[in-house]
Parts: structure tokens; sequence; C-alpha cells
């Protein structure tokens, strides 16, 4: 799992339902939830 930051809590979190997306552009990314307040989180290169 990865970690990124929530803007909510504003801290780093563990993301929820994460997924593993490409970029238009080719670079990888990790989209997903914050665990605590359901926040869409998104991580560049995870």
């Amino acid at each position: 799992m990865a970690t990124a930051y929530c803007v909510k809590c504003k801290k780093k979190q563990e993301m929820k339902d994460e997924k593993k997306i490409t970029m238009k552009n080719g670079r990888k990314a990790a989209k997903g939830e914050c665990p605590e307040c359901g926040t869409k989180m998104f991580r560049i290169g995870g």
C-alpha cells in the first residue's frame, strides 16, 4: 500500500482502495481514499 498526504487530515495516510494508473504523459501514479475522512488521495510515482 502506498502512503499519500491527505489535505483534509493534514497528515500522511495509507491509501484505501488504491488503484495504480498511468497518466496521459506516461508517468505512473496511485489513486485512493483516505481511510479516516474518505477524501480522494493522489500520489505521483506511486
